[in-house]
């Protein structure tokens, strides 16, 4: 993994540990439920963050006799650790919190210090945001932008895409439910805020269990990437035919590829052998990141 694509965590994790701080204390000073979950939302997020940078730096490990292919999905393995407590810790405690506020409803003490600690959070969110969509769209362009999020493999970037985007909803329904139970003076509607924020938590992590899932039991990379390859070896002249190719994402940065090519029955095994590495070397040329290939070599004469 680049030190690039740390750039996101970084920026994001500094931006979270400093707004956790002051959502409490915000919190603590005016009694708001939606302002307490907020806090431990970014705290939250901090510790995700902190998460994915161990699995960036446990994928790094070389393989060995008992990991073969390497430790590129310890990435995925924590993505998932994320999702897990972003449901349970963020979304489940956001509820609680929304529930007990509404069952013992006390009124809120002066906002304005909410409304501070809510434009703030609001713009190192935001900057975090444009950095985390500035780094995807520099890695995947700017054309199918949604599509492309869900398709990506690389945890690093899309985590924090949608950490932050539901960060920023977060922070819309805190200041929603906080103004809301100003003007009416009912602070059930702060509880029914921090219920919100913590349903919208719990979406997140659900959409991110997906993704990670997928990556851990085996998806296959880009079906662009897939339609490249099958279009580099089937143009080779030596070869008569080629079944779909075979692709598994080990790492957001590394993909096993297996080929099943028949070779024209004019041609020797010395040839089929030129033509095997020579096809190796277009591939990874072209994609970079495709680490592993295996190839079965067929003609009609010698099989």
């Amino acid at each position: 993994m680049k030190v690039k694509s740390k750039i996101a965590i970084y920026f994001a994790l500094s931006a979270n540990i400093g707004i956790a701080i002051i959502k409490f204390i915000a919190a603590a000073f005016t009694g708001s439920s939606s302002m307490l979950s907020e806090g431990i939302h970014s705290t939250v997020d901090s510790i995700n963050q902190l998460l994915l940078l161990l699995g960036i730096n446990k994928s790094k490990k070389l393989p060995d006799d008992t990991h073969p292919f390497g430790y590129g999905q310890e990435l995925y393995f924590w993505t998932l650790i994320v999702s897990v407590l972003i449901f349970g810790i963020g979304g489940g405690m956001s509820v609680y919190e929304g529930i007990n506020h509404i069952n013992h409803p006390e009124p809120l003490n002066d906002p304005t210090w909410n409304y501070i600690v809510l434009v703030c959070a609001a713009l190192f969110e935001g900057t975090s945001f444009i950095i985390a969509i500035r780094k995807f769209i520099q890695r995947q362009g700017r054309k199918n932008f949604w599509s492309n999020l869900s398709d990506s493999k690389d945890p690093s970037l899309f985590v924090i895409i949608y950490e932050d985007g539901a960060a920023l909803a977060g922070l819309l329904i805190a200041f929603c439910g906080i103004f809301l139970t100003n003007y009416y003076q009912l602070p059930i509607i702060d509880g029914v805020a921090s219920i919100f924020i913590g349903l919208l938590l719990a979406i997140v992590a659900i959409i991110l269990i997906k993704e990670s899932r997928n990556l851990l039991i085996g998806e296959s990379t880009y079906k662009g990437k897939v339609k490249g390859i099958y279009e580099i070896v089937n143009s080779d002249d030596d070869v008569l035919k080629l079944a779909k190719p075979l692709t598994m994402q080990m790492g957001s940065e590394e993909v096993l590829l297996a080929l099943d090519v028949n070779f024209k029955k004019e041609i020797s095994n010395e040839q089929i052998m030129l033509a095997v590495h020579r096809l190796e070397k277009k591939i990874m040329e072209k994609y970079p990141d495709v680490k592993q290939i295996f190839i079965e070599a067929k003609n009609l004469i010698n099989n």
